[in-house]
C-alpha cells in the first residue's frame, strides 16, 4: 500500500513517511490498515521483529489524535518508554505534544492531560487509574507493546488488568496490541475484540541455524564452513566470522557471570578487528562508562569496550547499558554477551544473535531447565538490522550431534508457546482485587466477579467456580487485615484500604510494614524484660494482623514516649516485604547473618522467627542481609566495597534503593494514615535512602548536583548545610569539588548563591578532608561504629 492511499491519517503524514523514506507500507502494516488500525478499529499485530510493528502503532495514535482524542502507548520497562518518546518525538514538529511517566505511583499525572500521546510503563497506567487520574476518559486509543508479557508472572497481570479498566472506563476505546510471533495470538484477539494480523513475513530474510563442530547448519538444509580454531570456542569462531564478514553479533548466555566472562573472551577477538578511530573512539565511551561508578563491574566493563566488546544485564547501572546500546548501534562495540533482559524490546539488532545458553538455573525446579519456545525465538528476532544487513542469522550453539538434532527440534522448527494469564496467582490476585474495589470498579463480590469476566484469565479459565473459590480465599484475606469491609454481598475498601491502593503496594507488603510498626509501638517502651541470654523475650509464634495490633495498641504506656526505631530495623522491615526481592544468601552467609540477628534483634519491628522455621528462617536472614546492604549505602560506604561485599552490580544497588525509597515513603504515609509516632523515624530513613549519606549531610545531599560524594567533601571542608553553601567562600567550594568549574558553578547556582560565576576564583589550598569521612574500603567495622555512635538511627539507601 503506498502511504499516499492511507485513509484516516492527518494529512501531514504521507510526506512526513517519504521524508523518512517510507513509501509503501510493509505487508503487514498494509493488513493492519485493511482492519481498520486507522479508523479506530481493535487490532493483535502478532509479527516478527523489525517488521513494523511501530508504524502500526503510530498510525493508530495520530489518526486517533486527528479526530481529536488522545493516545496511550504502554510499555514494560522504563528504558523502552524513553526509547520510545524520542521515537514519537519527531512528530512534535506538527503540533503533536509527547509525554512520558514512569514513576511516582502516588500521582495522578494531572500534567499529562495536555498531551497527545502518553508513553507509560503499566505499572504506571495502573497507578494512574487508581488514582483516578481524569484525562483518562479522553483516551481514544491505547497501544500495548510486547503484549505476549501477559504470560509474565511479575508484570503480566498488570497489564492485563490494566487493559480490562481501560477498556471499561471508555468502551469505545480502540486497543492496538503489538507482539512478536506468539503461538495463540488468535485468543488475544478474541479477548480483545480485535481484528488479527499475523504474519511471519520480515523486511530481511532471517535464517536460524545451529553450530556444530566446524559447520554451521541451517533451518533450510544448507550448511556452511565455519571453522573453530584450535584456541576458539565456538561462540568466538562465530563472532570472528561475523566481524569478517561487517557485521556485528548479540550473544545470549544464561547468567550474568557468564556474561561479564564472555565479554571478557570475545574482547580478544574483536580487538584484532578494530581501526585506529574504532579504538580512539572506544577508549572514549570506555572513560564515560568509569565516570559513570566507581566499581569493578565499571572497570570491567570498560575494559572489554576499549577491546570492542561489552556485557549487559540488570546488574549494570542504567547510564552504562545506554553507553553500550548507543555504541553497538553505532557499530563502534562489536560484540555484546547478554542476559534475556536485552531481548525484551530495546532496539539493538545484530547481523548475527548467537543463543549460546539455552538452559538457566531454576530454583522451583531445582537445576537447569531449557528456556522457552517463546523466549528463543525472542532472542532470534533480533538477528538483521532493516537497511545495514543484507540478511540475519540466528545461532544456537551444539556440543553434541544429538544436541544438534534436539535444538534443531526444540527451537529452530518449533512454534512459540501459547502465552497464559498469570492474574490467578496469590500476589496478584489480592493486589488487584483490593485496587478493582477501592477505585470503584466493583462495589460487590458479584460486581468483581463480572469484571474479571473481562480478563484474559477468565477467557482462559471457563471454570467460574474456580475463580470463585479463589477471589473468596483473597477477599477473606483482604477482610482480615482490615483493607476491605463487607456487608452482605457489599464491599468497600477501608480508609487503610484505600491508602494501600493508592501507595501501589502489594496488600501483604502493606500488613507486615503495619505490623511492624504497631509492635514497635505497643513493645518498645514496655517491653524490656529479658530472656536469660539477655535479649529482649520472644514474642510468641503466629501472624498477627493489623486488626488484631490495632485491637491492642491502647496497652502500651501512653505517658512514656516510644523509642525511634533504629535504621535497621526499618531497613530489614520493608526489605522482608514481598515487594522488595531480597538478596540471596550465598554460601557462609548463614551463619554471619544468624550472629548479626541474635546481635541485633532488638531492633526489629516484629518477632523474629525460630531458626528452626527454615523457611520464615531464611527468609528473615535475606531481609537482614539486604538491610545491612542499605546500611552500609547510608553509612557512605564507597559503591565498589558494597558491590564487593554482597555480590552486586551498581544496577541492583540503584534497584534496591529506588525500591526501599518507595516502600519507606509508603511505610510513612501508612504511619501517618494510622496515627503511628514513627512516622518522623521513617521519613528520616527515606530521606536517607535517597540519598545514601548519613543524617548530618541530608540537607547538603539535597541540593541538585551535590550527591553523596560532594555533599562529604563540603561538610569535611565546613560547609555543612544548604543555608552555608548558600553563603559559601567560593574558593573553598571549589576546592572542595576538586577543582570542578563547572560543577562547583551549578550547585552554587542551584543552592542560591547570589554569585555562583567561578571566573577568576582559584581553590583555597587549606581545605581539609579527602570527601569520604574514612568510610571508603573495606568498612565493616566503621559502619558498625558509625551506627552505634548514630544510636542506628541512620537510615539510609543500600
Amino acid at each position: 500500500m503506498d502511504v499516499a492511499d492511507l485513509p484516516g491519517v492527518p494529512d501531514w503524514l504521507p510526506d512526513h513517511l517519504r521524508d523518512q523514506g517510507i513509501e509503501e507500507l510493509y505487508p503487514p502494516q498494509g493488513e493492519a490498515v485493511e482492519a481498520g488500525v486507522t479508523r479506530g478499529e481493535n487490532l493483535v499485530a502478532s509479527i516478527p521483529t523489525a517488521s513494523g510493528k511501530t508504524l502500526i502503532a503510530e498510525l493508530a495514535m495520530l489518526s486517533a489524535i486527528e479526530n481529536g482524542g488522545k493516545a496511550l502507548y504502554i510499555v514494560p520497562l522504563r528504558a523502552l518508554a524513553s526509547e520510545k518518546q524520542a521515537e514519537f518525538e519527531q512528530f512534535e514538529e506538527y503540533g503533536v505534544d509527547v509525554g512520558v511517566s514512569t514513576g511516582n505511583y502516588e500521582s495522578d499525572g494531572g500534567w499529562l492531560a495536555s498531551k497527545d500521546v502518553v508513553v507509560a510503563t503499566s505499572e504506571k497506567v495502573d497507578s494512574l487509574v487508581r488514582n483516578d487520574a481524569p484525562w483518562l476518559e479522553d483516551l481514544a486509543c491505547v497501544v500495548a507493546d510486547e503484549v505476549h508479557l501477559v504470560d509474565d508472572g511479575e508484570r503480566g497481570p498488570t497489564l492485563e488488568v490494566t487493559l480490562a479498566k481501560l477498556r471499561r472506563i471508555n468502551p469505545d476505546l480502540q486497543t492496538v496490541a503489538l507482539s512478536a510471533t506468539i503461538g495463540n495470538a488468535d485468543e488475544l484477539a478474541g479477548w480483545l475484540d480485535a481484528a488479527l494480523v499475523d504474519s511471519d513475513w520480515r523486511p530481511i530474510e532471517l535464517q536460524k541455524g545451529v553450530h556444530y563442530g566446524q559447520a554451521l547448519h541451517l533451518e533450510n538444509g544448507e550448511q556452511s564452513e565455519l571453522p573453530v580454531r584450535n584456541d576458539e570456542k565456538p561462540t568466538a569462531a562465530v563472532v570472528r566470522d561475523t566481524l569478517q564478514d561487517g557485521g556485528s553479533t548479540l550473544v545470549f548466555v544464561n547468567s550474568r557471570r557468564n556474561a561479564e566472562a564472555a565479554a571478557r573472551r570475545l574482547a580478544q577477538t574483536t580487538r584484532k578487528e578494530l581501526t585506529d578511530e574504532e579504538a580512539d573512539r572506544l577508549e572514549d565511551i570506555a572513560a564515560e562508562i568509569r565516570d559513570v561508578s566507581d566499581t569493578e563491574t565499571s572497570d570491567d566493563l570498560a575494559e572489554a569496550v576499549e577491546g570492542g566488546a561489552a556485557f549487559h544485564h540488570a546488574g549494570l547501572a542504567p547510564d552504562h547499558r545506554e553507553l553500550v546500546e548507543e555504541a553497538f548501534r553505532d557499530r563502534l562495540i562489536k560484540v555484546v554477551s547478554a542476559t534475556p533482559t536485552l531481548a525484551a524490546g530495546v532496539n539493538t539488532p545484530a547481523r548475527r544473535v548467537v543463543v549460546r545458553d539455552w538452559r538457566r538455573y531454576d530454583g522451583s525446579a531445582g537445576g537447569m531447565t531449557p528456556l522457552s519456545v517463546l523466549e528463543v525465538h525472542q532472542m532470534m528476532g533480533r538477528a538483521g538490522r532493516p537497511g545495514l544487513d543484507p540478511y540475519g542469522e540466528a545461532v544456537l550453539i551444539a556440543s553434541s550431534h544429538d544436541e544438534l538434532d534436539e535444538l534443531f527440534e526444540r527451537y529452530v522448527w518449533a512454534d512459540p508457546e501459547p502465552v497464559r494469564s498469570k492474574l490467578a496467582a496469590e500476589p496478584a490476585l489480592r493486589t488487584h482485587l483490593l485496587a478493582t474495589v477501592a477505585s470503584g470498579f466493583a462495589r460487590s463480590r458479584e460486581g468483581l466477579l463480572e469484571f474479571l469476566e473481562r480478563t484474559l484469565y477468565a477467557e482462559q479459565t471457563p471454570d467460574r467456580d474456580e475463580l470463585e473459590r479463589k477471589v473468596d480465599r483473597m477477599l477473606e484475606y483482604l477482610q482480615r487485615n482490615d483493607f476491605l469491609e463487607r456487608d452482605g454481598d457489599e464491599l468497600s475498601a477501608t480508609s487503610l484500604g484505600h491508602t494501600v491502593s493508592r501507595l501501589y503496594l502489594d496488600p501483604m507488603s502493606a500488613a507486615e510494614i503495619v505490623d511492624g510498626l504497631r509492635h514497635w509501638e505497643k513493645h518498645a517502651a514496655t517491653d524490656q524484660s529479658e530472656d536469660e541470654s539477655g535479649r529482649p523475650a520472644a514474642e510468641p509464634e503466629g501472624f498477627t494482623t493489623a486488626s488484631d495490633l490495632a485491637d491492642g495498641a491502647d496497652d502500651a504506656d501512653s505517658d512514656e514516649p516510644t523509642p525511634e526505631p533504629t535504621a535497621l530495623g526499618l531497613y530489614h522491615l520493608v526489605c522482608r516485604t514481598p515487594d522488595m526481592y531480597e538478596l540471596y544468601l550465598r554460601s557462609g552467609d548463614r551463619e554471619r547473618y544468624e550472629e548479626e540477628a541474635y546481635k541485633r534483634e532488638a531492633e526489629f519491628l516484629g518477632p523474629m522467627p525460630s531458626e528452626y522455621e527454615d523457611s520464615r528462617w531464611e527468609s528473615w536472614l535475606s531481609a537482614l542481609k539486604t538491610a545491612r546492604l542499605l546500611e552500609d549505602w547510608a553509612g557512605e560506604v564507597d559503591e565498589d566495597a558494597i558491590t564487593e561485599r554482597y555480590g552486586v552490580g551498581p544496577g541492583d544497588i540503584r534497584g534496591k534503593v529506588e525500591t526501599a525509597e518507595w516502600l519507606l515513603g509508603a511505610a510513612e504515609s501508612l504511619a501517618s494514615e494510622l496515627g503511628l509516632e514513627t512516622a518522623p523515624a521513617v521519613r528520616k530513613a527515606r530521606t536517607r535512602v535517597e540519598h545514601g549519606v548519613r543524617e548530618e549531610l541530608v540537607d547538603l545531599a539535597g541540593v541538585r548536583g551535590v550527591g553523596r560524594k560532594r555533599a562529604r567533601r563540603l561538610f569535611d571542608a565546613g560547609i555543612e548545610t544548604r543555608s552555608d553553601l548558600r553563603d559559601a567562600d567560593k574558593s573553598v567550594v571549589l576546592a572542595a569539588l576538586r577543582g570542578r568549574e563547572k560543577t562547583a558553578e551549578n550547585v552554587l547556582e542551584n543552592a542560591g548563591h547570589r554569585d555562583p560565576s567561578m571566573e577568576d576564583v582559584e581553590p583555597a589550598d587549606d581545605v581539609g578532608g579527602d570527601g569520604n569521612g574514612g568510610r571508603d574500603g573495606d568498612t565493616d567495622g566503621a559502619v558498625e561504629a558509625a551506627a552505634e555512635n548514630d544510636d542506628q538511627s541512620s537510615l539510609g539507601d543500600f
